[in-house]
């Protein structure tokens, strides 16, 4: 290996600059400089610094993996478990929320289920736990159901349906959220059918419905559609219920309702 001696700072800067650009190493090309002096500062070892400088690349690259695949989820917005208020909803229990944000049952394949009215979090834990799961390297991809199910109605008429279905398939985590808002016909009901049994037992899907189990015949009203699609959502899996009681609501009317008059 040759070795370049004698090179003054300036010419060393550039050196690092060139071989940076080439080797695409973005974060070390950026931050070099600054580790270098504190790394003099702190009298650090020529494989301390080195280390340094490559944690700083791996440790970059790995945020940027986990904004791609937060971008490729297609999260319609930001919700963490962070902002999640647990303390106005006492349905939900912390404990199980954050177990599930270790994702373990992504890891195995296991389903997930998130029922309780509007203004409940059903969709707020839906998100954030997908997140989660995008930032601990799965892929994901969140959904609409009607718009799932019109993409597989549409797939099924310009015969592409097994490549949308696999497409799907591919993905580690597949959100669907609002279950339940609306019938679906038989056809796009059976198509979805399809997009289940294609993950089960092999790739996690959650789900977040308005609508308790017993009421699923509102939406897939052939019974024994209905009870198979409940069973793959359900066997094995994770079911939380986040009560009847809209926090979201409450959290409004607290804001535009004037304080109550004391006494004096």
């Amino acid at each position: 290996m040759t070795r370049h001696r004698g090179l003054t700072e300036q010419a060393a800067d550039a050196a690092i600059d060139s071989a940076c650009r080439l080797l695409r190493l973005p974060t070390i090309r950026g931050q070099f400089g600054d580790l270098a002096e504190a790394a003099a500062r702190d009298q650090q070892t020529y494989r301390g610094f080195l280390a340094e400088l490559l944690m700083a690349e791996c440790d970059d690259r790995a945020r940027r993996r986990s904004e791609r695949r937060i971008k490729a989820a297609a999260f319609p917005r930001d919700k963490s478990l962070r902002v999640f208020d647990f303390d106005a909803n006492p349905h939900v229990d912390p404990a199980v929320v954050h177990t599930l944000a270790k994702c373990d049952w992504v890891r195995k394949g296991l389903p997930l289920c998130l029922i309780g009215d509007s203004g409940t979090g059903k969709s707020h834990l839906l998100i954030a736990l997908g997140t989660e799961a995008a930032m601990a390297g799965f892929r994901v991809r969140y959904v609409l159901a009607t718009k799932l199910v019109n993409e597989l109605v549409e797939a099924a008429d310009e015969k592409v349906l097994a490549k949308t279905i696999a497409r799907y398939g591919r993905v580690d985590l597949l959100c669907i959220d609002e279950l339940g808002y609306m019938e679906l016909d038989k056809r796009g009901a059976e198509l979805l059918f399809q997009v289940l049994t294609e993950r089960e037992e092999k790739a996690s899907v959650a789900i977040a419905s308005n609508e308790a189990f017993s009421g699923w015949t509102k939406t897939f009203t052939d019974p024994r559609l209905c009870a198979a699609i409940v069973d793959r959502l359900t066997f094995g899996g994770n079911i939380i219920e986040t009560g009847t009681d809209s926090y979201r609501l409450a959290q409004t009317r607290a804001r535009t309702e004037p304080p109550a008059r004391t006494q004096a």
